[in-house]
């Protein structure tokens, strides 16, 4: 079997069904799709696309065990599987990817606009998260999953020094990728302009803030801006915050990294949010 993307290869590449004795020929390398598709993997990450009705799924590659654990999604969206080993897995993705037994080749979601994350804002009084050029999936998919654990309107990220949405990002979301919208930028101090010309408070999260984030009354619309690990914000994202603030610290340590302090931030926003 030729992996997605080569030639003669994509949806119609090879004879699929369901069941036991699903087709096991080898996948070949890994690389990403002429087609435009992306690959997940991960059950969590994968059974989330599947429940997700604005994901197209175009082909399964599973193991048996995973099929099993997948079955009733799987069933449910009619999806193509290909029965295969965790070897033909590695290859696709690459040795490192921590696959499950299942990868997914689906086509990226619908881009969300910064005027929708701000109009839920006003409707909702749910955060916005803004990343300043956060590029370890690792981090941005721990910081969707805080998003959709204590609520946000989205997040927003530059088109260019962010990690793609996809592969090690959604592993790490845990089918938060799924959840929370994304709005992808080309210039984030526009974008930062943009909220502050819409009303909505920027805070920024900066180790040498005059304010500590506990004491902040955190009014909606509101936007969290958090920089990359080590640089921080950049100095024009810090000049367009409305005011710069710092999470205490009561033990040796002065930081958190990314992901954490996101938590912590969103966590605290979640506390002054009023009930409906």
């Amino acid at each position: 079997m030729r992996p997605p993307g080569s030639k003669g290869g994509g949806r119609h590449a090879s004879r699929t069904r369901h069941g036991d004795g699903g087709d096991r020929r080898a996948l070949g390398p890994s690389r990403e799709a002429s087609d435009g598709s992306i690959h997940l993997w991960g059950i969590h990450a994968v059974e989330a696309a599947l429940a997700n009705e604005h994901r197209i799924v175009r082909q399964l590659y599973l193991t048996e065990n995973a099929e099993q654990r997948l079955e009733s999604h799987i069933s449910a969206r009619k999806a193509k599987v290909v029965r295969t080993s965790p070897r033909d897995l590695d290859r696709l993705v690459g040795p490192e990817a921590v696959h499950q037994g299942v990868v997914a080749q689906v086509e990226p979601l619908p881009e969300s606009g910064l005027a929708d994350l701000i109009a839920t804002a006003e409707a909702t009084g749910l955060p916005i998260v803004v990343l300043d050029q956060v590029t370890d999936p690792h981090n941005v998919g721990a910081i969707l999953r805080s998003a959709a654990v204590f609520g946000t309107a989205g997040v927003i990220m530059t088109r260019r020094h962010s990690p793609p949405m996809a592969g090690v990002l959604a592993k790490s979301a845990s089918g938060a990728l799924e959840l929370v919208p994304v709005a992808l930028v080309g210039n984030l101090a526009q974008a930062l302009a943009q909220l502050g010309e819409a009303g909505v408070t920027r805070i920024g999260l900066d180790g040498d803030g005059t304010h500590v984030i506990d004491d902040e009354p955190m009014s909606s619309p509101l936007a969290l801006v958090l920089g990359a690990e080590g640089k921080g914000l950049r100095r024009l994202s810090r000049e367009l915050c409305d005011r710069l603030c710092r999470i205490g610290s009561a033990g040796a340590l002065a930081s958190l990294n990314v992901s954490n302090a996101a938590a912590v931030a969103l966590y605290t926003a979640s506390l002054r949010r009023k009930p409906e």
